[in-house]
């Protein structure tokens, strides 16, 4: 990792002069920062890139400058590289090219330390880190309101990352200042009391809940992270903390915060716009198809999972990447044969008028609202017509896009029918934590506390914004691991849910291709932590490998 530390280094002593960034993430001029034009710390830019780190890539939009030298840089944001590695390998889908790079070790789960997507990511989180840690070195003794709010919001920030680092790797390679040393390693309940007592230290400087520009964390998005730390307190620790997961998602659901009544406008093109969206959405990871254009992000989510000839694909780019297993699809049809499929005689519809297409899913009972009718659950947001051709629901192995049945969940349509800015990069923002997250952590924190009366009613309250069928006996371990992938499915967590409840690695629930079997099977204990990449341990000696690499 020592050229990306050099890198960084040299990247970050100019966060000054750019493309007249604003302090306001709301507005979305967010799209460019040189950090080699200037050597003058400009903090409202400086402050907005803090955000920024989120959903873009680099300097110039697609590619040309990225943030990260010696990288792919469609391949290097921060959501893409967390998103794969939370989901590719689990119950809920799986990339169609199993030819890629290290693809097929992250789908069957027998990665080793010199994984190049695992090195991504924690080269990501660590650049991330490092710039956070700039702006706060820049900014301190400084005692004004906005920049002490500002500072708080960065910290935040900052801990969040460091959270990720916990999760996906059990220990980071930590600093908490702006210099040439190097990290030192802190994991387990060392990070996890560092992360929580950051998080309680810079919320008193953070907005009130819902006070805040859309896009900057408030004091509920500070809350629903420690509740997320103490669900996962088990895990990280050794030791669980279900108690404060009660507490921390009593905070944000008695915020002001709300859940929106249509599932479907949180994944929308106007989802900053839409009011009923926007009151739920607790932070997002702001998008707009002019002004935050890059590969990962929701155009990653979006063209992901569409293929050339589907209807309503909402991007003229289907990357034809992304599909469900099948797994997934049984969340919502526990007897996959009920699933809307064309007959057997069905021709494949590639090159046909959108309205030809849906004019044959009409007729098949193949389109969206075929399948949620018939899944009764909103979230049921699939795809099993014949556009783009004839899907497989039970493959035997992973050959192409169509080993699969799409996922239409994230969308570049408007609530309001209105348009776009443009046909391929989508405007949707991304809900990295929203209301439901609180409501389903203080479900599962209560079950485990022997209260499944109370968890019911919370699994209910979301059940009931889709329109689902309500609990009416008290919910068990297995409804509870279901309802994280019905609400959350492709939001960039399953596999941190599936760890949580010991069911990643074990035979206690397998799903197909899991451990490399068509069927699944189990794998070794210790892939419930990611390894750390080779190319680091070489250069930084502070820092181990995770025990089984």
């Amino acid at each position: 990792m020592k050229k990306y530390i050099q890198y960084l280094f040299f990247a970050t002593l100019a966060l000054g002069a750019g493309a007249g960034i604003t302090s306001c993430v709301n507005d979305l001029n967010i799209d460019s920062i040189d950090p080699q034009s200037s050597a003058e710390f400009n903090q409202e830019e400086a402050f907005v890139k803090n955000y920024a780190l989120l959903g873009l890539t680099g300097q110039k939009g697609l590619s040309g400058t990225p943030d990260l030298d010696g990288q792919d840089e469609g391949e290097s944001g921060f959501y893409r590289t967390m998103f794969n590695c939370n989901e590719l390998s689990t119950d809920e889908c799986a990339w169609a090219w199993q030819d890629n790079t290290d693809i097929p070790a992250i789908t069957y789960i027998n990665w080793n330390s010199s994984s190049i997507r695992v090195q991504w990511l924690y080269v990501r989180l660590g650049f991330n880190v490092t710039l956070l840690n700039f702006f706060l070195d820049q900014t301190a003794g400084m005692t004004d309101a906005e920049t002490l709010r500002q500072r708080a919001e960065t910290r935040f920030l900052r801990a969040l990352h460091y959270t990720y680092f916990l999760d996906f790797f059990g220990k980071a390679p930590f600093k908490d200042t702006f210099s040439n040393d190097l990290p030192v390693e802190k994991g387990g309940k060392e990070l996890y009391d560092w992360i929580q007592t950051e998080l309680q230290e810079c919320e008193t400087d953070m907005y009130e809940p819902r006070q805040a520009p859309f896009g900057r964390a408030d004091k509920a998005a500070n809350w629903l992270l420690r509740a997320r730390l103490y669900l996962n307190a088990g895990v990280y620790t050794g030791t669980p903390d279900w108690n404060n997961a009660v507490s921390y998602s009593d905070k944000v659901i008695n915020s002001g915060y709300l859940l929106s009544p249509n599932y479907d406008e949180l994944f929308m093109a106007d989802n900053d716009e839409n009011a009923a969206a926007m009151q739920e959405i607790i932070l997002p990871i702001r998008q707009d198809g002019m002004l935050t254009r890059n590969y990962g992000g929701s155009t990653y989510v979006i063209c992901g999972t569409r293929i050339g000839g589907m209807p309503f694909m909402g991007t003229s780019n289907g990357w034809s990447c992304i599909f469900a297993r099948s797994s997934l699809i049984q969340k919502f049809f526990p007897n996959l044969s009920d699933l809307p499929m064309p007959p057997s005689d069905a021709k494949a519809l590639t090159d046909k008028s959108e309205s030809e297409v849906d004019a044959a899913d009409k007729e098949y009972g193949t389109r969206t609202i075929d399948v949620i009718a018939k899944a009764g659950d909103d979230r049921a947001m699939f795809y099993s017509g014949v556009g783009g051709g004839i899907r497989t629901l039970e493959p035997e192995a992973i050959t192409d896009f169509k080993s699969g049945i799409s996922i239409v969940k994230w969308q570049n349509y408007r609530s309001d029918g209105g348009p776009t800015h443009h046909s391929e990069y989508p405007d949707t923002d991304i809900p990295l934590f929203r209301l439901a997250e609180a409501y389903l952590t203080r479900a599962e924190a209560n079950f485990r506390l022997d209260k499944a009366d109370v968890a019911t009613e919370d699994v209910n309250i979301v059940r009931r914004r889709a329109h689902a069928t309500e609990f009416t006996t008290n919910v068990n371990e297995q409804n509870l691991i279901d309802e994280w992938a019905r609400e959350f499915y492709l939001e960039g967590r399953r596999r941190s849910d599936l760890v949580r409840f010991g069911m990643y690695t074990t035979n206690k629930y397998v799903w197909p291709f899991k451990g490399g079997s068509t069927t699944g099977t189990a794998v070794a204990s210790f892939y419930n932590k990611y390894p750390i990449p080779a190319s680091d341990l070489n250069n930084n000696k502070n820092m181990t490998q995770n025990p089984g690499y």
